[in-house]
């Protein structure tokens, strides 16, 4: 790990074990800001994407979707910027690679080369020097599968948004997925156990249904802090508020089990509200009344940067923080 160069050994025992569950772009964006801490990151990874080049490769080389793996892998890498841009390169142009992501198709190849995804994985962390470990939630296949409040059964990760009508749950296909034993293994270790932020029906609960995955979380004693996302995403959160959000988790899973909620309350600015409206996105609303039903502790407070064309969370302030957070909870339950 990068961070851990010239540290001695007992100052890598002491650096705190967060494992982070999620997928998609803002999941990418927190992990850039959290391993400049001192932290050891162990990025848990949504394997249901069926759209897009992940979906091409999905289908025509039997393997696991690598979109979302290849994403959190070029946020924790330590490489040169150009290494980085060409793991984000998309072609344009090309029969058969119109589409298609470079990262991808490394990781297609790992794949062939080495006969396993999760080795795959591993290997092109070390090409690409990556700080933490990156891991797929399940071992296996699966199929992302929404039930619409009007009863309605949408198949596909990326064929749910596109309904237009309000999710009543999600669940896998098969709903007893294998997870990965390393996944598990990291979330028993963990100190700190952070979902998302990213989408809360196609990127953070299909790790969470993973048979034996959420059964690890709640066991473990660590502190679990969900992140929310800044704004809603259409076809997925339309109207939510920051305690919709986690009500969605607590009803997925049956039971209340988040110690921490992290929201925005920073106003967006009117350019930024007239450029999401038009795709139907709206800032979340942090119903504080709400949030103080659910019992836990609630970090409000603003933390977005902003891009030429979009806005995301501030991921240095996020993640300086979330560390702050966790270390001050630790530091508590070790007294007691």
């Amino acid at each position: 790990m990068a961070l851990g160069r010239g540290m001695n050994m007992q100052q890598r025992e002491e650096m705190l074990k967060v494992v982070v569950v999620g997928g998609g772009t803002g999941l990418s964006v927190l992990l850039r800001g959290l391993k400049e801490e001192a932290v050891h990151i162990t990025a848990v990874v949504t394997v249901a994407d069926d759209g897009g080049s992940s979906g091409r490769l999905r289908e025509e080389m039997d393997m696991l979707p690598p979109g979302d793996i290849r994403n959190v892998l070029t946020a924790l890498a330590d490489a040169e910027p150009l290494m980085k841009q060409l793991m984000q390169y998309r072609f344009n142009t090309g029969t058969g690679l119109a589409g298609h992501n470079l990262g991808n198709l490394l990781l297609a190849a790992m794949n062939d080369i080495t006969g396993d995804f999760v080795t795959a994985v591993k290997a092109l962390s070390r090409v690409l020097a990556v700080r933490g470990d990156v891991l797929p939630s399940s071992t296996q296949s699966i199929l992302l599968k929404a039930e619409l409040e009007d009863g309605t059964i949408v198949s596909g990760e990326s064929q749910i948004p596109l309904a237009g009508k309000k999710i009543k749950r999600v669940f896998l296909d098969p709903v007893d997925a294998r997870p990965l034993i390393e996944a598990l293994d990291a979330i028993k270790e963990a100190d700190a156990i952070i979902l998302g932020p990213g989408s809360l029906y196609t990127s953070i609960l299909p790790n969470l249904l993973v048979n034996g995955v959420f059964e690890t979380i709640l066991e473990s004693t660590a502190p679990k802090v969900y992140i929310c996302n800044v704004m809603t995403q259409p076809g997925e959160t339309d109207n939510f508020t920051a305690y919709d959000h986690v009500k969605a988790l607590y009803d997925h899973v049956g039971v209340e089990f988040l110690d921490t909620i992290v929201v925005n309350t920073e106003q967006v600015p009117e350019d930024y509200l007239a450029k999401y409206a038009e795709k139907g996105a709206y800032p979340v609303l942090c119903d504080m009344d709400k949030l103080k039903e659910l019992g836990v502790t609630i970090v409000a407070e603003p933390m977005i940067t902003y891009g030429e064309l979009y806005l995301r969370h501030d991921a240095k302030r996020v993640s300086q923080e979330i560390v702050a957070i966790l270390r001050q909870i630790i530091s508590q339950q070790e007294r007691k």
